[in-house]
């Protein structure tokens, strides 16, 4: 279950490696940075929960947004929906299985769309699995920041089925799919 949204948040995520030399390089900034997923509990409401740690880069540059691409590691143990007990069982064989395959990862191979947004395609793998993934982005901006920096920000959605990447338990027919939020903002490298 969390797995599923490890993986789409890994997905969710929208780090661009080694494009265009224009391009520019950013370090993903984990203070500024969350992935958050959504999943139906029983059908009676929605479970929320987020990946503490993550980190990766992505290059990009508005006047080439082609060229953009991105790079996300996560912390599978670091899952986190505000209940302990849940957290540990997430954490076990049933779902993420963090002994066995402690990072989630998701590597983009294209974007298509413009500056202010559009789909960001890549590799997202979760539980030992990897699988193509889309993840819908939007430019939330970028600048000049108070510290002598440059920083630019995307959020980024899309939707898993946990047993595509093994995570199989019977949690009732509404909590197959896992939707994921990421919110990315990123540190321009010198």
């Amino acid at each position: 279950m969390k797995k599923g949204l490890i993986a789409a948040a890994v997905a969710a995520g929208t780090l661009f490696s080694s494009m265009a030399a224009n391009a520019a390089g950013y370090s993903i900034d984990p203070s500024h940075t969350f992935l958050q997923f959504r999943i139906s509990h029983l059908g009676f409401s929605t479970m929320v929960g987020r990946f503490n740690r993550l980190e990766g880069e992505f290059n990009w540059d508005k006047t080439k947004p082609g060229d953009s691409a991105i790079n996300i590691t996560i912390d599978t143990a670091s899952v986190d929906t505000n209940w302990a007990e849940r957290d540990k069982h997430l954490r076990g064989e049933e779902f993420l299985a963090v002994d066995e395959f402690p990072q989630a990862s998701f590597k983009s191979i294209r974007y298509t769309g413009d500056a202010s947004g559009g789909k960001l395609e890549g590799e997202l793998t979760l539980h030992g699995v990897t699988k193509p993934v889309t993840i819908d982005v939007k430019a939330v901006g970028e600048g000049a920041d108070p510290w002598g920096g440059y920083r630019a920000g995307f959020d980024g959605t899309t939707t898993l089925n946990r047993s595509d990447f093994g995570i199989t338990k019977n949690l009732g027919p509404t909590a197959e799919t896992m939707h994921f939020d990421l919110h990315i903002e990123g540190i321009q490298k010198k």
